[in-house]
This record gives C-alpha cells, sequence and structure tokens, in this order.
C-alpha cells in the first residue's frame, strides 16, 4: 500500500523521468539525521584517478543484503542499522520497489561533492529505480543529458525526496558540486536493488 497523502507527479525528461518531493519526510527529517550520524559506520575511501589515488572527496557506506561494484571497487555490505532500515521501510512502501542496499554518503562541508556520473551498473539492472533521501543541509544537484548537454538544476533540501526513473541512468548523468558558500553537513542515501545472476 503506497503511504502517499497526494497523488504524486512525475517530471518527464527526454529519456527519464523525475520524481521530487521537496519536503515529504520533513516531521522525522531531524531525528533521521541524528541518528544516522551516530549509527553508521562511515569510512574514508580511496578512489584511483589517472593513475593516482585520492580520497574520496566524502565519507561513505554501502548498506544491504548484497555486495555492490561500483567506482571500480566491490563494497561489501554492512548490516542495516535501525534507523536505516526504519527509512527504507517508508521508501519501499511509497515507491513499491523492493530495495535491498542503500548508498550513504555523508558531505562534511561545501568542499565534499559527488562528480559526473550514471547509477548504470550492470547489478542494477536495465533501467533501474533509484531512490535518494536527503537530510541536513541543502544542497544543489544538477542532472545533464548525456547526447545534447540539456542541464536541469535541483536543490535537494532536508527531508526531501527524489526518485530517478525510467531511462534516466542511460541517457542523464547527476553530480553534486562543490560550493564556496558555508554549509553544514548534509547526509543522502540512494536505495537501489542489486540484481546477482
Amino acid at each position: 500500500m503506497s503511504l502517499w497523502s497526494f497523488e504524486p507527479e512525475w517530471i518527464h525528461l527526454p529519456q527519464g523521468r523525475l520524481l521530487w518531493c521537496p519536503a515529504l519526510f520533513r516531521d522525522m527529517a531531524d531525528g533521521w539525521f541524528e541518528h544516522l550520524e551516530a549509527e553508521v559506520p562511515w569510512q574514508q575511501h580511496r578512489l584511483r584517478l589517472f593513475g593516482k589515488t585520492h580520497d574520496e572527496p566524502r565519507l561513505s557506506c554501502w548498506m544491504g543484503e548484497l555486495p555492490y561494484r561500483y567506482s571500480g571497487r566491490v563494497r561489501q555490505p554492512v548490516p542495516w542499522t535501525p534507523t536505516v532500515r526504519a527509512i527504507r521501510e517508508r521508501v519501499v512502501q511509497i515507491c513499491e520497489q523492493d530495495f535491498n542496499g542503500v548508498l550513504l554518503n555523508l558531505y562534511r562541508d561545501g568542499r565534499d561533492s559527488m562528480g559526473w556520473h550514471a547509477d548504470n551498473e550492470p547489478e542494477l539492472g536495465r533501467n533501474p529505480l533509484i531512490a535518494s533521501v536527503s537530510l541536513g543541509a541543502p544542497r544543489r544537484f544538477l542532472l545533464r543529458h548525456c547526447h545534447d548537454g540539456q542541464r536541469r538544476q535541483l536543490v535537494l533540501g532536508h527531508g526531501s525526496l527524489l526518485v530517478m526513473a525510467g531511462e534516466m541512468q542511460h541517457h542523464w548523468q547527476h553530480a553534486l558540486p562543490k560550493t564556496a558558500a558555508a554549509t553544514g553537513r548534509r547526509i543522502n542515501l540512494t536505495f537501489r536493488t542489486v540484481i546477482h545472476s
């Protein structure tokens, strides 16, 4: 059964669609943020680019039921924490999708970021549904079409839900750019369904 208190409206883009709910989890967001900061075993991962190894510009954690390969490495899952499990249950009911993993990112300030990429790993299937919950400081979220370069921008705020569906991951990339503006800490959870043959 869906938990929507309204009829959701999808934003239809060329070769993809988005559902953006700016304040869907506003009432739970403060408590979730506080618990996630304390519960999640945040890690500083290393990334190899152009022959050099760098610290990823954020802290992260892969949580769920199956390993997941991204950024050229296989991440082994840590068990669900109570708060992440509760958030997952809400998102599963809302999206009517049985997510079995979540990538959590902690952005400590405006210098932490995520570069251009698509969530198009083979183990996510043909047209994956990616559900993103944002908590904490608002940040700009950018989208660009892979073929014609057109762009979109959203500001993902405290308690928001963004769902990317359809062919989004084949034709669009997304990023969370650095910002020189003073900004606080932000936690993002991107729920996904990993399929292993």
